[in-house]
């Protein structure tokens, strides 16, 4: 039997999409036949203390030559905040003759010479996106990652709202750039539209009381909701009564709630440049970059402006809103691409045929 050690940080509370995904990767595997440990390892990864370094190395087995029987034991999968948040550790179980391999769900934006030791001294790397992987690829020089997309769960068809209704599924953080979706909409407000901001407002408070202030600042307030963080039914009802669904992160590796999106049945409008952009063609038939057959639109900003400016945000939710006719093109696409996204069962797939492969 495979037998497979997950080390988590246990750090990260709110309802991420890496959370999510080593949860559903740990029951696929698990339904494949593979004995999973959870292992949460405490610290402020990847910021992590000495001591918490120091317990992550025990976890590795980092201290200690491998003998002929562990050799047998288990694969550790370490998730990549932890990992290079230690490359030391990392670096000491490889000598100890350890397979540790690391999950990456987001190339360090920091860190760099950190993150590049710990994916080296790693018995193999796993990226949940392509455009993780080539990144890592072209920023260390490394090769051979392997990529294990995430998959999504069938959902039932969104109905929509009248006037239509814009979604947000993120928590409030710079990244995840809330407020770039609050000055777009701003400039809107001559268009009838309600939004709905769904996500953590505790994971960075100042942040989440800035994009508060800009909706009451813009007089939105009555047409922008927060919600806070939801899950189980109450997100189904978000999703039901949703039009489109926004994900403009200044930095996304996939964007799960992409495809999630689109199992609904709700077109997407994605920042260019980012992983989001292959998670919104990921279902659809030609996969053609320029954007043609996207279930949505990618706006692309340029690289040097920081912040995007938000009339171009604006102009494409306002094509959208003012054009009966994009709006049943992105709604038509999105639900060709609802029958062809893949489920979980194909990253667990993935990830235990490459473990097996290795060792």
């Amino acid at each position: 039997m495979d037998r497979i050690r997950l080390l988590v940080p246990g750090n990260i509370h709110h309802h991420s999409g890496g959370n999510i995904y080593n949860a559903r990767l740990v029951e696929g595997l698990k339904t494949l036949g593979a004995a999973v440990d959870v292992l949460p390892v405490d610290g402020s990864w990847p910021y992590a203390s000495a001591h918490a370094r120091r317990r992550l190395g025990n976890l590795l087995g980092a201290w200690e030559q491998v003998t002929e029987a562990e050799s047998e034991n288990a694969v550790t999968l370490v998730d990549g905040l932890v990992a290079m948040g230690a490359p030391d550790e990392m670096e000491f179980a490889a000598k100890a003759g350890r397979k540790t391999w690391v999950l990456v769900h987001m190339p360090a934006p920091a860190r760099l010479e950190l993150e590049a030791r710990s994916l080296r001294a790693a018995s193999g790397v796993v990226c949940t996106s392509t455009w993780a992987s080539k990144v890592l690829e072209e920023r260390h020089g490394l090769h051979g990652l392997e990529v294990a997309l995430p998959g999504t769960d069938p959902a039932p068809l969104a109905h929509g709202s009248t006037p239509p209704h814009l979604l947000t599924v993120a928590a409030l953080l710079p990244n995840k750039d809330q407020l770039l979706t609050v000055s777009a909409l701003a400039m809107l407000q001559d268009l009838d539209w309600t939004a709905s901001l769904v996500g953590s407002d505790q994971a960075d408070g100042d942040y989440a009381q800035r994009v508060r202030a800009a909706v009451s600042t813009h007089g939105l307030d009555g047409r922008i909701l927060f919600t806070g963080e939801l899950t189980g039914e109450a997100l189904e009802n978000e999703w039901r009564r949703a039009d489109l669904s926004l994900l403009v992160s200044r930095a996304e590796a996939f964007g799960m709630v992409v495809t999630e999106s689109l199992a609904h049945g709700i077109p997407v409008v994605v920042r260019g440049g980012t992983g989001a952009v292959e998670a919104l063609r990921l279902g659809t038939a030609g996969k053609d970059d320029d954007g043609g057959t996207l279930p949505g639109a990618k706006v692309a900003f340029p690289s040097d402006d920081d912040p995007a400016n938000p009339a171009m945000l604006a102009q494409t939710l306002r094509r959208w809103l003012e054009d009966a006719g994009t709006r049943d093109d992105w709604r038509a696409r999105a639900l060709d691409a609802r029958s062809r996204l893949p489920g979980w069962e194909q990253p667990a797939a993935r990830v235990l045929a490459v473990i097996r492969q290795v060792h």
